[in-house]
């Protein structure tokens, strides 16, 4: 690919310093209350923007156009999993855990259970969730440098993601959820531009016909008219047709779970506000996903598939190749920037999150037992982001090559099987208590991760992360079919087994997360 280093050098380090520079004017201060949940300032409208922002991911713009170039239909399921999963979040959760919470998803846990079990409970199923999430989007960003700069070397492409990984740190250590909300507003601004504008040309250039662009990418793909019927991907036996099952409810149910999504919810003064953001991202999302529908089989289209499979992060380049053929360095530069941007902002929320969740859980309330310093959270925070960040780094570089899209979905299983259940027994059930909180959320997190690593994820096949060896058991990529009924089962038998709570405190929460009084 004959691209101009220095041109997309220039366009992406311009991109980095705008959004930088934004991060500084928008730093919170050093409050707990601001730097955590941004005073709760933001509107319905903003947030929402700002959650799509926070959501629409490396894996939604590059993973999926790439997965749609590859396999079509099958690649289009990631979208309609990860769309259809807000539902759950507008209908079952977003305003209650705005009313009952206040900076992480261990207050709403722990509201009428033992304090300290509980909260040590949801900030290790946070930190587990978002770590998967990071490597994904760090990964992502070492793929999307390595094309810009056409780096191919293991090694190159392992100092590519530690520098994204110490600029990701950057973001969070000086902006605070403030500052990040407003990178992610503008993100989302500016991906949706992007891919609006590529799906436009990519339609005039076919002569606004989605026949005649469908047509032209079959013709490039090995898979032929395959590609616009189920099954490509995960049709060729009853194991794959499993794996569908399984990831479909990853994807649907993963979204209610996933820590740096509840976050947001806190960001909010109301929960009238909470279903606005949710109503915003869902339409936001909505019309994303149909442009990288268009992009994605653009793609297969124009650049082909094999040159696709060639490419410096393989699938995972289709979108920055096709905007080279269709607009050459400038408008590579410019997506690169975009992605760039976009795997910036994503991970430095969830970096976010997980400081904050070890801060506020563990520090505050489990080592301090509510009596932490004024300020003291936030530079435990700090501290805790420079840990994520490194161990982060180090995943990113042992994935490097896998799609993104594929590797995120991972994430929302666990997000499913460790803190869906517990959330909604906490929100629904009254007799739900401390045992079957810890039970749903470590026997879900355990189940999760026992299956991943004993799937083909990890072993047995030349795509896996240790393609040297082979120690799988476990048949299907995504554990979701399994692990998330484990954890309503587990969740379920530990309370049986366990005390009751207070029907006072259970009294109290039913009042607020309907209601509202009370919330901060």
């Amino acid at each position: 690919m004959g691209t101009d280093p220095m041109l997309n050098i220039s366009i992406f380090t311009a991109f980095v310093l705008l959004t930088l520079f934004i991060v500084y004017r928008g730093s919170s201060t050093g409050s707990t209350t601001d730097y955590f949940a941004a005073g709760s300032q933001f509107t319905g409208a903003q947030n929402g923007i700002a959650l799509s922002g926070d959501f629409m991911s490396a894996a939604a713009f590059l993973g999926i156009a790439g997965a749609i170039a590859l396999h079509g239909y099958d690649g289009f399921l990631y979208s309609i999993g990860f769309l259809v999963g807000w539902l759950v979040n507008l209908l079952l959760v977003a305003e209650l855990l705005r009313n009952t919470g206040r900076f992480t998803l261990g207050d709403v846990l722990s509201y009428r259970m033992k304090q300290r079990p509980v909260r040590a409970a949801a900030a290790v199923s946070t930190l587990v969730i978002s770590l998967i999430y990071m490597v994904a989007q760090i990964a992502g960003a070492g793929s999307l440098v390595a094309l810009l700069l056409d780096v191919h070397s293991a090694a190159g492409q392992a100092l590519v993601i530690a520098g994204v990984g110490a600029l990701m740190i950057t973001y969070v250590l000086v902006g605070g959820m403030r500052g990040t909300t407003w990178v992610q507003i503008i993100k989302a601004v500016a991906l949706m531009l992007c891919v609006a504008l590529m799906a436009l040309f990519l339609m005039g250039k076919f002569g606004f016909s989605i026949t005649s662009l469908l047509q032209h990418a079959a013709e490039k793909n090995p898979l032929g008219e395959r590609i616009f019927s189920p099954g490509t991907q995960y049709g060729k036996s009853e194991i794959t047709k499993l794996d569908l099952v399984s990831l479909s409810l990853a994807l649907i149910f993963g979204v209610a779970g996933l820590p740096h999504v509840l976050m947001r919810f806190y960001t909010v003064p109301n929960a009238v506000q909470a279903r606005r953001s949710v109503v915003w991202a869902t339409v936001t999302m909505s019309v994303f996903y149909l442009c990288t529908l268009v992009i994605g089989f653009g793609a297969g289209a124009i650049s082909g598939t094999d040159s696709i499979v060639a490419a410096p992060g393989g699938e995972n380049s289709a979108a920055p190749l096709l905007a080279y053929e269709i607009g050459g360095t400038v408008l590579l530069g410019v997506v690169a920037a975009v992605a760039f941007a976009t795997i910036l902002a994503v991970v430095a929320g969830l970096t976010l999150t997980a400081s904050a969740s070890f801060a506020h859980d563990v520090y505050a309330n489990v080592i301090k037992r509510g009596h932490a310093e004024p300020g003291a959270e936030v530079k435990v925070a700090r501290l805790t982001a420079l840990i994520i960040g490194a161990t982060s780094i180090i995943g990113g570089i042992l994935v490097n090559g896998q799609n993104l899209a594929f590797l995120v979905s991972l994430a929302f299983a666990f997000a499913a099987s460790a803190n869906l259940s517990t959330l909604l027994y906490s929100l629904y059930w009254r007799r739900f208590n401390t045992r079957g909180t810890l039970w749903g959320v470590y026997g879900g997190l355990g189940i999760c991760l026992l299956l991943v690593i004993s799937s083909p994820v990890v072993s047995g096949t030349p795509t896996s992360i240790v393609p040297g060896v082979d120690f799988a058991w476990f048949p299907l990529n995504n554990p979701g079919l399994v692990s998330i009924p484990a954890s309503f089962l587990f969740g379920y038998i530990g309370t049986l087994l366990g005390e009751r709570e207070s029907d006072d405190r259970a009294d109290e929460m039913e009042v607020r997360s309907l209601t509202g009084i009370g919330a901060s």
